[in-house]
């Protein structure tokens, strides 16, 4: 019975999620889930940990951000590739720089700006007017993957509000997707989710009353019993696997880029360095470049070329030549002191080829 569970919150979402990545994870394996989404909200910080969890697992990470917007409003978000994930994390950014620590300021406008490459599941409560307004906002901001969750809140009159949103749905053209709106991995978490809550809440146990979360159930269940659950909306289920199947971002692309570097128009910035190279080579043996010193350069250049390190070369040159034209006392140091290259740049006042360096 195909699912994938698309909505987990892990203890990232301060106060609000009960379990670990790891645990998540692990409970998910012991689930016979494929693979799990983490969305906590308005952050990606679980990100990493649930990255490592998952390889641990062996269940597949989708990488997920639950959205809260100013109105209210919930959005479940996935990059489907690298470039969503930049913009995914440029979106947060946004809204955390307006509205200051551990809050986060988006309006829809603001998912319009970013929305290329993003899947997004509306999180409703009720099949009413604003939900049908919400409906038409998300179809009109992710036009390649727009749907709406379906998720119990085992209330009286959930199997009439389920179907209620699925008709909504159906009106305004957007499928429909089984969530279950996980904050704890197992049964047992359910006591200490009802503490964080009240942390929260700044109040007692005694004190929660109607606070507390709306069903004691949003753990972690196997395939088999959400399809029990939701077996009138197979469809729905059976979405939960397509969407997980587009989400086939992993951390695994990212690495390490270094920033923009000046560089000459029209040059790369190692055919930048070897000009660099060769005139200051020029400067530093007025008389004639020896012959040892110039196998040196050229070995240097081309290990700088392999590595990809010309950027980093031309950010410390530029910062060197700035502080000499201030008078500024500059001198490399440490394992570059060595280097031919650094040598001629200026960097450097030590001539290896002089100390047999």
């Amino acid at each position: 019975m195909p699912y994938v569970e698309l909505q987990a919150t892990s203890h990232f979402s301060f106060l609000r999620g009960a379990s670990s990545c790891e645990l998540l994870f692990e409970q998910a394996r012991l689930c016979g889930l494929e693979a799990l989404a983490i969305v906590d909200r308005n952050s990606l910080a679980g990100i990493v940990r649930a990255h490592e969890a998952a390889k641990a697992s062996g269940v597949r990470l989708i990488v997920g951000c639950r959205l809260d917007l100013v109105d209210g409003t919930g959005v479940l978000v996935y990059p489907t590739d690298r470039p969503a994930y930049s913009r995914l994390t440029r979106l947060l950014s946004l809204g955390k720089r307006r509205a200051g620590k551990a809050k986060c300021y988006l309006d829809w406008s603001d998912l319009k700006d970013w929305s290329e490459g993003l899947i997004a599941i509306l999180v409703p409560d009720e099949a009413d007017e604003a939900c049908a307004v919400n409906l038409r906002r998300l179809k009109a901001t992710f036009p390649a993957g727009a749907y709406l969750a379906l998720t119990l809140r085992r209330r009286p009159g959930d199997a009439l509000r389920l179907h209620d949103l699925s008709n909504l749905a159906a009106q305004g053209g957007v499928p429909t997707v089984v969530t279950n709106d996980v904050l704890f991995h197992h049964p047992d978490q359910r006591l200490l989710q009802d503490v964080v809550t009240c942390v929260r809440h700044g109040c007692t146990i005694d004190e929660l009353g109607f606070r507390r979360e709306r069903h004691a159930d949003r753990y972690l269940k196997p395939p088999h019993e959400m399809h029990r659950l939701f077996k009138a909306y197979p469809e729905a289920l059976a979405r939960s696997v397509e969407i997980a199947d587009r989400c086939r971002f992993s951390l695994d692309e990212l690495a390490y880029q270094y920033p923009d570097e000046v560089s000459t128009p029209g040059m790369t910035p190692q055919q930048t360095l070897e000009q660099l190279t060769w005139t200051g080579a020029a400067e530093r043996y007025p008389e004639a470049l020896p012959d040892r010193v110039r196998k040196t350069l050229r070995h240097e250049l081309d290990l700088i070329g392999q590595l990809d390190y010309a950027p980093y070369f031309l950010t410390v040159h530029s910062i060197v030549r700035f502080a000499r034209s201030q008078d500024i006392l500059c001198q490399g140091r440490g394992s570059a002191a060595n280097s031919a290259v650094c040598y001629v740049l200026g960097i450097t006042s030590i001539d290896p080829g002089r100390n047999d360096l």
